[in-house]
């Protein structure tokens, strides 16, 4: 046996010995665009939780001497039309832009979960209604239901997160679905069902775990897009209210002075296009990383 077949077997043995949860963060970490992705996510993130004390200046008060004044040492971002700073309401924006996020995509996934983990596991008739119901939901246009219903629920941030939530809904019902369908033939599922282990078991103990890597990829893909509803919506006003900062609201304001006030549209969308960016990066890392049939 040759000496670097013999250097071989050391490190195979350890890759076989290594833990799912390590040997996954290995192949993330592997990939320049999900790290890249992951601390951009972090510094909104820390921008958003430490908004007051980075801020310079209260981000909804206005001065009628600084009307949209050019980005400068005194305001780096510059002014908006009623005088605001917008290097603060972009940091404070970020707050309802990720809050938004991740309650939009915690509804969905809460609802999504439950309804296609018992439509694929009993079939029947049960799968035909949940199936018929999200194929109704889902030949509506993801956005054009989101808008629908956050007007019929009101404007607010809150009625926005839950409208982008049952929007995303379908999506995670249909992705449950058809991943226990192909997990609940397996040979340990088939074991633990003649072991006498009731339904609720099985479903909750053998098959949810298994399904989990794919509903994450998918939760981390769906965040960006509940980020690009929520600005939508906000652009509509029908998410954040003003005065309170929004990036789509602000986009919204800035529209009106793009050839005098560039600025005031840059900085609300590059931090959308930023952040979505980061967000499809990490979740194409996942879906890579969290694969086994990559080595």
């Amino acid at each position: 046996m040759t000496d670097a077949a013999l250097g071989a077997i050391p490190v195979a043995a350890s890759d076989e010995m290594e833990s799912p949860a390590r040997r996954a963060l290995r192949r993330l970490f592997a990939r320049k665009g999900a790290v890249a992705g992951l601390v951009v996510i972090a510094a909104f993130i820390v921008l958003a939780v430490f908004a007051p004390l980075i801020s310079p200046y209260d981000p909804i008060a206005t001065s009628w001497t600084a009307v949209r004044k050019a980005p400068s040492a005194l305001h780096w971002f510059g002014t908006d039309d009623l005088g605001r700073d917008i290097f603060g309401r972009v940091i404070y924006g970020a707050r309802a832009s990720l809050v938004a996020g991740a309650i939009s995509v915690g509804i969905a996934l809460g609802i999504g979960v439950p309804f296609g983990l018992l439509s694929g596991y009993r079939g029947g008739f049960i799968d035909a209604l949940i199936s018929r119901i999200t194929d109704a939901m889902l030949a509506c246009p993801f956005l054009i239901l989101a808008i629908a219903l956050a007007a019929f629920l009101g404007p607010s941030l809150g009625n926005a997160m839950i409208a982008i939530g049952i929007s995303t809904t379908p999506i995670f019902v249909r992705l449950t679905r058809g991943q226990v369908m192909s997990v609940k033939v397996e040979d340990y599922v088939e074991a633990a069902r003649a072991m006498g282990n009731p339904r609720w078991r099985i479903a909750l103990f053998h098959i949810l775990p298994n399904i989990m890597p794919a509903l994450l990829v998918q939760a981390t893909l769906s965040i960006a897009a509940a980020i690009i509803a929520e600005a939508a919506l906000s652009f509509l006003g029908l998410g954040q209210q003003p005065p309170a900062p929004s990036w789509g609201s602000m986009l919204n304001a800035a529209q009106r002075f793009l050839t005098n006030a560039p600025w005031m549209a840059l900085w609300p969308g590059l931090a959308i296009f930023l952040v979505v960016l980061s967000f499809n990066l990490v979740g194409d890392g996942l879906r890579d990383a969290l694969d086994p049939r990559e080595r």
